[in-house]
């Protein structure tokens, strides 16, 4: 009966010189990446700590087969750490130290924050991967703290000189598209067949609560005018492994980066990048709910008329169709529109919630701004504008074209729409916005300053982001799964991190408070001790 599940958001920012428009991404963004990784307010040292691709298998499909390594394409290639998009007791394990001509070997710009986040280069763009999250509230308060390391990298490059602008944008408007994932984890229990079918028309509709807006249409914005969502035009396949080419709207990476024996990681690729609060809360808590659903094996029957008959054409509607009246084909049943679906989920879900008895606090909150959401949407389109990013981009931009006089091919317009995305405080559309009261926050400036430095308490990213804020230099490397410590010995430590609700503040914060070295923990984790049980 509730939203509380374990969650990670990524962003690729766009990335630019605006000094010289034609200079390498890669480069620029190998930049931004490793200058943070070593003068960043949440570097903790100042030499970049390691990614640890250990355990990575980006090529394990949910359908239930492995793609040939040989027939995928590079950028699917995660695990590669040369590549700039290798996109009781604890069992440690004792490693070899690397040599120093295994050290000087080629890899990606990675470093890993004292916040447990990962900041690397990924298809030539700086992306902010958030520590696990428990709770909506949570994916929303560390993903706008990726914003503020962004401005923070931007800001160290200037003062060395280097103007460097990011974005938190999906599109270029030119052809390229790049990514604004989602990730949930899932009971292994729940077949992937169900997720498929019942996520499917849920995500086809969902942007209409959370989509960010663009202006143009088509890939390369070959026609004029404004749509609901920046990725759907770039959306071609129903169900597939691919998240560069032929993007699907169910991806089936099965990497769950914990117990594969209980879980999956539901990776997402298909929604837009949100500076807004309650869009994220909406994008992250709608979907957790539709999830549970899913565990709880408990779908109602009258569920199936929610199915849609072409998913990938009607993801194409829904984010052009601004009246939100446009009915899609349905599967079976008469035909229905984009907030027809999403009401009839939300009169789903909470219905099974009051059989489960009832709602938890987040999950109220989730329940109460989705269905107020849906009815402004529905009465008054602008009244949704402080928590929708869409529908307050269009309404800025629709202000502006009808008091100049402008077509939706407007230089002008395309410009507006660009900034709106821009990071720099002083740049920020959105800031500006949200100085003036027309933005709902559910958090003050201090408090996301405070998540840019420190994990969340409850998740193993509260350990991994300790170990480099106390222990700096001595953490080797660093993954979702993983830590890799010298601790004197040897031999370097690999302390696993499988157990995605292990590491948290209430179990290892006492050991790691009394324990002055990376040594002292080991020995306290070895001997049992170092996390409660």
């Amino acid at each position: 009966m509730s939203v509380r599940r374990i969650v990670g958001l990524e962003t690729e920012f766009g990335v630019l010189d605006p000094d010289n428009p034609r200079a390498n991404p890669i480069e620029l963004s190998d930049i931004v990446v490793d200058s943070y990784g070593r003068h960043g307010s949440a570097a903790g040292c100042t030499e970049p700590v390691r990614w640890d691709y250990t355990g990575e298998d980006p090529l394990h499909d949910a359908r239930g087969f492995r793609l040939e390594r040989a027939a995928a394409d590079p950028s699917m290639l995660t695990d590669d750490p040369t590549r700039p998009a290798p996109s009781g007791g604890a069992h440690l394990q004792h490693i070899a130290r690397p040599s120093r001509e295994e050290l000087a070997l080629p890899h990606a710009t990675n470093t890993v924050l004292t916040n447990g986040a990962r900041l690397y280069v990924d298809h030539a763009h700086p992306e902010y991967s958030s520590p696990e999250v428990t709770n909506p509230r949570e994916a929303v308060l560390w993903d706008r703290a990726g914003e503020a390391i962004a401005r923070e990298a931007m800001q160290i490059l200037r003062e060395a000189g280097r103007n460097v602008v990011l974005y938190k944008n999906n599109i270029d408007g030119k052809g390229a598209a790049y990514g604004s994932h989602e990730n949930y984890l899932v009971s292994r229990e729940v077949e992937f067949s169900e997720i498929v079918r019942y996520v499917t028309p849920f995500f086809v509709t969902r942007p209409i609560l959370c989509g960010t807006g663009r202006v143009g249409l088509g890939p390369s914005s070959e026609a004029p005018g404004f749509q609901i969502s920046q990725r759907a035009d770039y959306v071609e396949n129903d169900v597939g492994l691919e998240t560069t080419f032929n993007r699907p709207i169910i991806n089936t990476r099965d990497e769950p980066h914990a117990w594969s024996d209980q879980y999956r990681r539901f990776h997402v690729i298909g929604g837009d990048a949100n500076q807004f609060d309650a869009s994220i809360l909406l994008k992250v808590g709608t979907t957790a709910l539709v999830l549970w659903m899913l565990e709880q094996d408990e779908v109602p029957l009258g569920l199936e008329t929610a199915l849609i008959d072409q998913p990938v054409p009607a993801t194409w509607i829904v984010s052009r169709d601004l009246t939100l009246q446009q009915k899609l084909e349905m599967f079976s049943g008469p035909d229905r529109t984009a907030l027809d679906i999403q009401q009839q989920y939300l009169d789903v879900v909470g219905e099974l919630v009051e059989t489960h008895g009832g709602p938890d606090w987040d999950t109220r909150e989730v329940l109460d701004l989705w269905q107020n959401t849906l009815d402004k949407l529905r009465h008054n389109l602008w009244d949704a504008a402080p928590e929708v990013e869409w529908v307050a981009k269009y309404q800025l931009l629709e202000g502006m074209r009808q008091r100049s006089g402008l077509s939706w091919d407007s230089d002008k317009l395309r410009a507006i729409d660009l900034q709106w995305h821009d990071l720099r405080a002083e740049r920020s559309i959105v800031n500006k916005l949200a100085q003036a009261g027309r933005v709902t926050r559910f958090f003050t400036d201090a408090e996301v300053a405070w998540a840019v430095t420190n994990p969340p308490a409850g998740t193993r990213a509260y350990l991994r982001g300790e170990l480099i804020r106390r222990y700096g230099k001595q953490v080797i490397s660093a993954s979702w799964t993983s830590g890799v410590v010298d601790a004197g010995g040897e031999e370097l430590v690999r302390i696993p991190l499988l157990d995605p609700l292990g590491g948290t503040r209430e179990k290892v914060g006492e050991a790691l408070d009394a324990s002055p070295t990376p040594a002292d923990f080991i020995a306290k984790l070895t001997a049992g001790t170092a996390e409660k049980q």
